[in-house]
C-alpha cells in the first residue's frame, strides 16, 4: 500500500511513532522470521484471489476473501482501518491508480485491468504486495502494461544489494518504463514496511534529487511498487478521497513486493511462487 500523499496530510504522530518513521531500521533474524511469515499470508492471499476472481464478482467479495483468510492465519488486516481506510485490500480497475475501495456495486468485468494490493500484520510486523490481474481476455494495449509493469518491479528488484542505493532501483524501473512508452506514475512511492505499514526510506520509481540517495544495508525490508499509466503520469483523487484515478481515463498497472536486503543481493518475502 503507497499512502504518501495521505501521510502527509495527516496530524502528527506521538514521539515513538515519530522516532521509528525517521529512522531506517535494521531487521534481526528474529524479526526477519516473522516478516517471512507476514510475507508468506500476504503472498497466499493474492493468489488464492487471483485463482478467485472471474467476471461477475464484486470487488466487495474479494475483500471479504482476504479479510476472511488474513484472520484464519493468525493475523490482521494491515490496511483495514489505517487512516480511516474501510477494507482489508485495495481494488482499482483500469484507470484507477491506487487505493481504490471495494464495494458491492464495483462489477467486475471481462478485459478489466484489476490491481488488487494487500497487506497482514503479524506478531508486530507487516507484509505487503500488489498484483494486476487481466480479467478474461484484454486489450493487446493492457496485456503489454501489465506485462512491463512486472518487468519493471524485477528491474528494480534486481538492484538490491547492500551497498548499493535507492537511486539504482529508481533508475532501472524508470529506464525500463520510458523504453516502453509508458509513464511512471511519480505521485506515490514505494518505502520501507515492519513494524509499522510505511517506514523510512521513501523508495522511488525515478530518479530524483527530492529524497536523500541512501545506501542499502543488508536487513532493510522494502517495499518496491513501481506504478506504470499507459498515457499521462498524473492522478487525481476522487471524492472519496482515496481513490486516485490517472487524469487521461489511460490504463494503470502496478506489482509490488516486500524484499529483504541482503549482503549479497535481495529475499522476496512475498514471492508467491515458493508458496
Amino acid at each position: 500500500m503507497n499512502i504518501l500523499s495521505h501521510l502527509l496530510s495527516q496530524p502528527a504522530q506521538n514521539n515513538s511513532q515519530k522516532r521509528q518513521r525517521r529512522g531506517i531500521e535494521i531487521k534481526s533474524p528474529r524479526e526477519i522470521d516473522i516478516m517471512r511469515q507476514s510475507a508468506k499470508i500476504v503472498a497466499t492471499v493474492l493468489t488464492e484471489i487471483t485463482e478467485l476472481v472471474k467476471p461477475g464478482m464484486t470487488t466487495a467479495d474479494l475483500d471479504a476473501h482476504a479479510e476472511k483468510r488474513i484472520r484464519e492465519m493468525g493475523a490482521t488486516p494491515s490496511f483495514k482501518g489505517y487512516h480511516g481506510f474501510p477494507a482489508s485490500i485495495c481494488s482499482s480497475i483500469n484507470n484507477e491508480v491506487v487505493h481504490g475501495i471495494p464495494s458491492p456495486k464495483k462489477v467486475i468485468r471481462t478485459g478489466d485491468v484489476l490491481k488488487v494490493d494487500t497487506g497482514a500484520y503479524y506478531q508486530g510486523f507487516h507484509g505487503d504486495s500488489c498484483i494486476t490481474i487481466a480479467v478474461g481476455e484484454v486489450t493487446p494495449e493492457a496485456a503489454r502494461l501489465i506485462r512491463v509493469a512486472e518487468e519493471a518491479l524485477f528491474k528494480g528488484i534486481a538492484q538490491v544489494k547492500a551497498g548499493n542505493d535507492l537511486m539504482s532501483i529508481a533508475g532501472a524501473i524508470e529506464d525500463h518504463v520510458k523504453a516502453n512508452k509508458f509513464t511512471v506514475v511519480e505521485d506515490f512511492t514505494g518505502h520501507g514496511v515492519g513494524r509499522n505499514l510505511h517506514e523510512e526510506p521513501s523508495v522511488f520509481n525515478f530518479r530524483t534529487r527530492e529524497m536523500p540517495n541512501v545506501k542499502l544495508r543488508a536487513g532493510m525490508t522494502l517495499a518496491i511498487e513501481p506504478i506504470l499509466n499507459a498515457g499521462s503520469k498524473y492522478t487525481r483523487t476522487l471524492s472519496d478521497r482515496w481513490t486516485a484515478v490517472t487524469v487521461d481515463n489511460s490504463l494503470s498497472a502496478q506489482f509490488e513486493h516486500t524484499v529483504l536486503v541482503t549482503e549479497t543481493g535481495y529475499e522476496i518475502l512475498t514471492d508467491r511462487t515458493k508458496l
